[in-house]
């Protein structure tokens, strides 16, 4: 019998994390950096059929609050957390599958802890220190920052999909981005902004660490993500590791936008290990 959905929070060093899980069964990790909890939930209800799946919002997001909001949310900071958060929950080890600035929290855990991982899915991780064009493109970070504190947070977002490469008609722009946006919005972009985003795309991988888990490591791409920037780090990151990418449904927010068509992907891969 599939266990109800459980909400909770744990204190972990200088923050308090929002938690939830559902389901019963073997341990998957579903996390995002900057998305939290919520872009998840159609995945992870998909998965708490034969899954013990626990979602998180990460340190300084949403729900899940800091002691201080002036400190960076780093990529081992975050680590650190799932860590906690795995050993918590006492189901482990885990499947961990990580998207974006998750993805590269997932990675750091594996090369941290290895103990407490089974397999870590990272799609889409946006590692820029692994390109050739890693001085423009971290440039390119600290001005879309810089226009997002300064006040200019829509032309911050332009800025950031053009240097992404990401396409989107003006109309989609206008409706996800155009609009009114509340406190807890505004708050979060801004943490991500100014304490999460470079230190994320500055992170670069113990490459000797996670070669020693590399079996257990899969860099996934979304098979409409040709070109992106998150497209070209995945691709880098699995020359350094020695992994073909593994491709997956839709684009970066594949298993948001379409969760049904991406589970069943996710499990053809996780059949494998």
């Amino acid at each position: 019998m599939t266990k109800p959905l459980t909400v909770d929070t744990l204190r972990v060093p200088d923050a308090l994390l929002h938690h939830e899980l559902r389901g019963s069964g073997p341990l998957v990790v579903l996390v995002g950096a900057p998305m939290d909890a919520r872009a998840f939930e159609g995945l992870a209800d998909l998965l708490a059929g034969d899954h013990t799946v626990l979602t998180t919002d990460p340190r300084g997001i949403n729900r899940s609050r800091v002691d201080d909001p002036s400190a960076d949310s780093t990529p081992e900071m975050r680590a650190d957390d799932l860590a906690r958060l795995i050993e918590h929950v006492d189901v482990g080890p885990a499947v961990v599958f990580g998207s974006s600035g998750g993805a590269v929290s997932a990675l750091a855990l594996a090369a941290a802890r290895p103990d407490l991982v089974r397999v870590v899915v990272a799609h889409e991780p946006p590692l820029v220190e692994l390109l050739e064009d890693r001085e423009e493109l971290v440039a390119g970070t600290r001005e879309i920052i810089a226009m997002h504190v300064g006040g200019d947070a829509v032309g911050a977002m332009r800025k950031f999909l053009a240097q992404a490469n990401i396409e989107m008609p003006e109309e989609v722009f206008q409706v996800v981005f155009g609009g009114e946006r509340d406190a807890q919005q505004i708050a979060d972009d801004l943490f991500q902004h100014e304490r999460m985003m470079l230190p994320t795309v500055r992170w670069v991988p113990d490459a000797e660490r996670l070669r020693g888990v590399a079996g257990r490591v899969v860099v996934g791409i979304g098979e409409e993500s040709g070109g992106q920037i998150c497209d070209r780090t995945s691709r880098a990151l699995g020359e350094v590791l020695g992994v073909v990418p593994t491709m997956f449904p839709g684009d970066h927010i594949g298993f948001v936008e379409d969760p049904a068509g991406f589970v069943v992907r996710l499990r053809e891969v996780l059949g494998s290990y």
